[in-house]
């Protein structure tokens, strides 16, 4: 019996860029390309009628980026596994794309085959970086410096009712703020913390002392 195809959706706003990328997927045994997308916004639309198992992503487009694509993806809670392709790979359009949610970062000069597992490891959920933006992720995330932005007093509010298990209507209450402003101190909080869930927020907190303070005065 045939194994399931991977399915894509591509999304490029150059017509030769994914014309290539149909072609050498679909040489492929495993992969199916369900459709194709020449920006952001219409990369959601599809997304959400196509169901596919992972985008592959640019970022820079005209009528809509990747980066806003992700978030936005990840804001419907959509089931796709979204694979940033691009040609570039600094921290400016890196981090935000990460942090939107995006399961992996590769450059368009990748080999082939590298392309291939990239999108087979981000089918079944794992993190693919290629070697130069994880190299520039690593050293960011470990480096002190003044580019990690520190905590305002309301996201570390709202970081500490979520270490107690708190959930988004109950810190909206206990905040007298809405859902949608806690979601909002929550993306920020996973950015700057170089996070994507609440558990993994908690943890770097305590692990960089963030709550540990907090915790010893109750």
């Amino acid at each position: 019996m045939a194994e399931r195809k991977i399915t894509l959706l591509l999304a490029d706003d150059h017509p030769v860029v994914r014309d290539g990328l149909r072609g050498m997927f679909e040489s492929a045994p495993d992969f199916t390309v369900l459709g194709e997308a020449s920006d952001g916004v219409r990369a959601v639309e599809l997304a959400g009628r196509l169901d596919p198992d992972v985008v592959l992503m640019d970022l820079r487009m005209p009528g809509g980026g990747g980066v806003a694509a992700i978030a936005e993806l990840t804001r419907r809670g959509a089931r796709c596994k979204v694979l940033v392709l691009t040609t570039y790979d600094t921290d400016s359009d890196t981090l935000p794309a990460i942090e939107a949610g995006a399961t992996g970062y590769l450059l368009k000069d990748a080999p082939r085959d590298e392309l291939f597992g990239a999108v087979r490891a981000a089918a079944e959920g794992r993190t693919v970086l290629s070697p130069a933006v994880a190299s520039r992720l690593v050293s960011r995330v470990r480096a002190p410096g003044p580019d990690r932005t520190p905590l305002s007093a309301r996201e570390r509010e709202v970081l500490a009712l979520v270490a107690r298990g708190t959930g988004n209507r109950e810190i909206a209450r206990t905040l007298f703020i809405s859902e949608a402003t806690v979601k909002t101190h929550l993306t920020h909080l996973y950015g700057k913390l170089g996070v994507n869930d609440r558990a993994a927020a908690v943890a770097a907190a305590y692990e960089r002392g963030i709550l540990g303070d907090g915790r010893q005065r109750h």
